[in-house]
C-alpha cells in the first residue's frame, strides 16, 4: 500500500491531491491563478492534515516537473522537496506533458488504435512546448519548443489522427486545419491526474534525489528589464 501527495503548479492552475493505492482521497484546486506562492502551502497543509487525521502515512511526494511556467515549476518543486525531506518520503516526478494526456486516455471517447496525442503548453506568441505520444505513452516526438504554423505536424497528420490538448492547443485551432487534427478542449494539468503516472514511477522505484532534483524548464529563464521612465 502506498500513499502519495501530488503537487501540480506548471500553469495558472494550482492543485494538490492525495492518493492511496491509485485512488484519489483528497483534492485542492484553484483555477484563478497564477497565485501559487500564496495558496500552495495552504493546500499542502490541508492535504497533509487530512492524511494525518486519517492516520495515513505519506510514502512519497510527486511533483509535476515541467515544462511550463518557470516560476510555477520552481514553487511546486521547492514545496515538494521540502515536504519529502520533512516527512522522510520519496520524491517522484511526473512529466507535465504526459500528465495532460491522462484525462484524454481515460476519457469516455474511444481513441483509434493508431491515434497520436500531442499535449501542448502555451509558451509565448505562437510558440508551444509539446511532445507526441502514442496511446501507450511511448514517445514519438520528444519534448520541444515549436513555433506553430499551418504545416506543423503535417507528416504525422498525413498518417495518423492526432489529438491536441492543453492550453497551447487552444491557439492552434485556427492554424492547424488538417482533417486528421482533433482538438480536445478543457484539458489542464491537475494533481489528481498525476496519480497513474506517479504510481507507475513508484512501482519502478524511479525516485528523484531530494537534494539535487531540478524542474525541466526546457528553456532558460530570461528576466525582462523594466523600461526607464526618463
Amino acid at each position: 500500500m502506498s500513499c502519495i501527495l501530488h503537487i501540480e503548479t506548471s500553469t495558472n492552475v494550482c492543485s494538490v491531491a492525495l492518493s492511496q493505492d491509485g485512488v484519489c482521497l483528497y483534492e485542492e484546486i484553484d483555477f484563478e491563478g497564477p497565485s501559487h506562492a500564496q495558496i500552495l502551502a495552504g493546500f499542502v497543509k490541508e492535504t497533509i492534515s487530512f492524511a494525518d487525521s486519517h492516520a495515513i502515512p505519506i510514502d512519497a511526494v510527486a511533483v509535476s516537473k515541467g515544462p511550463g511556467s518557470y516560476t510555477g515549476l520552481r514553487i511546486g518543486v521547492s514545496e515538494a522537496k521540502g515536504v519529502a525531506y520533512g516527512r522522510d518520503a520519496r520524491l517522484l516526478s511526473v512529466p507535465t506533458l504526459k500528465l495532460l494526456t491522462v484525462p484524454v486516455l481515460l476519457g469516455a471517447e474511444e481513441l483509434p488504435e493508431d491515434a497520436l496525442l500531442c499535449p501542448m503548453i502555451d509558451a509565448r506568441r505562437m510558440e508551444v512546448y509539446c511532445a507526441v505520444y502514442d496511446r501507450a505513452l511511448k514517445e514519438v516526438v520528444p519534448t520541444q519548443a515549436v513555433v506553430i504554423d499551418e504545416n506543423s505536424f503535417k507528416e504525422l497528420l498525413d498518417q495518423h489522427p492526432v489529438y491536441f490538448m492543453g492550453n497551447g492547443a487552444d491557439k492552434c485551432v485556427e492554424t492547424i486545419k488538417h482533417p486528421n487534427a482533433h482538438f480536445v478542449k478543457g484539458i489542464v494539468p491537475k494533481a489528481k491526474n498525476m496519480i497513474p503516472l506517479a504510481e507507475k514511477a513508484m512501482a519502478c522505484e524511479a525516485f528523484e534525489d531530494v537534494a539535487y532534483f531540478e524542474p525541466f524548464y526546457l528553456k532558460d529563464f530570461i528576466a525582462t528589464q523594466s523600461k526607464k521612465l526618463l
